[in-house]
């Protein structure tokens, strides 16, 4: 009965992978994506976690939010999304602390793709002197409505710098080496660089049908551990 299992749970990850992915009937380990060796463990409980390794200094991140945004908007049901800040270098530190305080306030949903813009198209904000004088980044939220010192206070906190010295540790542990990088379950690692197109441009509907056969592949896995 379980080899029956497996056999049907194949056939769905194939038929899964032909019909998102169009142009191939399946991902090669190695060329499409890499398994994470071991596994780091998620807290996500039955759903599939999908977690984005990002940074807002990272001009390719900013280019890939729209295609996210609207994967977001019809993400499977059983999927679980986070986003994880990436410190390549000195300059990539004041940004991440921007993500965990505007995450500590509760303003992702308002603020997330207003640092992009400011950062990249309206050149409001520049990541390589905001760790010396964050003032400006200050100014900036409190345009947006959002009160001031609560941002300040968040940026500042004990518990933000907590989760910046452990950034770094997180990146190792999903073995993530460029941004934007997407890790399906903690199982699977893949980014659009890894997926081109035929003119070596990043196609960005055909990563994400990429990450949606690597979320029926974990789902297979999950099911396929249950039946042991």
């Amino acid at each position: 009965m379980r080899s029956v299992q497996r056999v049907l749970l194949g056939l769905m990850v194939a038929v899964l992978g032909t019909a998102s992915g169009g142009a191939w009937a399946q991902l090669v380990a190695g060329r499409d994506y890499r398994l994470i060796k071991p596994q780091p463990a998620i807290s996500t409980g039955r759903t599939v976690e999908v977690k984005e390794f990002f940074s807002y200094a990272c001009p390719h991140c900013d280019h890939f939010q729209p295609s996210l945004h609207e994967w977001l908007a019809k993400k499977p049901a059983d999927v679980e999304f986070r986003r994880q800040p990436v410190i390549f270098n000195d300059s990539w530190i004041a940004v991440a602390r921007t993500y965990y305080a505007i995450e500590t306030i509760g303003q992702v949903d308002k603020l997330h793709a207003d640092v992009f813009a400011a950062i990249h198209a309206q050149k409001k904000l520049d990541p390589r002197t905001l760790g010396k004088d964050p003032k400006p980044l200050f100014d900036w939220i409190a345009s947006k409505g959002v009160d001031r010192q609560k941002f300040v206070d968040a940026y500042n906190s004990f518990s933000v710098d907590s989760k910046v010295k452990r950034t770094q540790d997180i990146s190792a542990a999903y073995e993530v080496d460029g941004t934007p990088t997407v890790v399906i379950d903690g199982r699977y690692l893949t980014s659009p660089s890894m997926i081109p197109a035929k003119a070596g441009n990043v196609d960005y509907p055909r990563f994400f049908a990429a990450v949606d056969t690597l979320i029926a592949m974990a789902r297979a896995s999950r099911s396929s551990a249950k039946s042991k």
